[in-house]
């Protein structure tokens, strides 16, 4: 199969959207698409404003929030992030995020990569950005955010992510990032 026909069989034009819900965070619309062989299908889409994190480094500790996270009934310790703000900037709001969950001030952030948290129903796009420049600032949580911030070693997250407390895709793709910077003493 040359390559022409491989896009056709991936192209998935959409004959028409509803929408189910529009939430704060995300909202959620059902798409009916043509397939290359003619016959129609549904596609149930969440579509998400984007998101920023940040792996921060002060004192050669990870700096971590704790929260519970509802959809796991349990809670989590996790770089801090969160969704951009219309037209926001995602190297501004990584900056705000840090700042708003930890108290920490970021003077330097490099990106480190973007990618789709979940691309088979979410349009999402995290933006992962590294700093190693801070300095202790003031926390200003979110009124119904609660947040236990801690700095933890490289062993500390491993057991961490043996125990099931550190599993969420961009905090073990943090903890890779500064394993591998340790070792090599670059990012790349």
């Amino acid at each position: 199969m040359n390559q022409d026909n491989k896009k056709e069989i991936w192209n998935e034009p959409t004959i028409s959207t509803e929408h189910i819900f529009k939430g704060k965070v995300i909202s959620l619309q059902v798409d009916t698409i043509a397939l290359p062989d003619g016959r129609t299908a549904t596609r149930e889409i969440v579509k998400h404003p984007g998101a920023a994190a940040v792996v921060a480094i002060h004192d050669g500790k990870l700096i971590v929030v704790e929260q519970y996270r509802k959809p796991l009934g349990k809670t989590q310790i996790e770089i801090p992030a969160g969704k951009l703000d219309p037209m926001e900037e995602p190297i501004v709001a990584a900056a705000r995020e840090l700042e708003e969950e930890t108290g920490y001030i970021a003077h330097n952030l490099q990106l480190l990569n973007q990618y789709y948290t979940s691309p088979g129903f979410a349009d999402e796009i995290l933006y992962t950005y590294f700093t190693n420049e801070v300095t202790i600032g003031q926390q200003h949580l979110d009124e119904d955010e609660d947040v236990i911030v801690r700095l933890i070693t490289i062993e500390e997250a491993d057991a961490y992510i043996a125990s099931g407390d550190i599993s969420d895709a961009k905090t073990l793709l943090a903890v890779n990032a500064w394993k591998l910077l340790q070792r090599t003493g670059s990012l790349t």
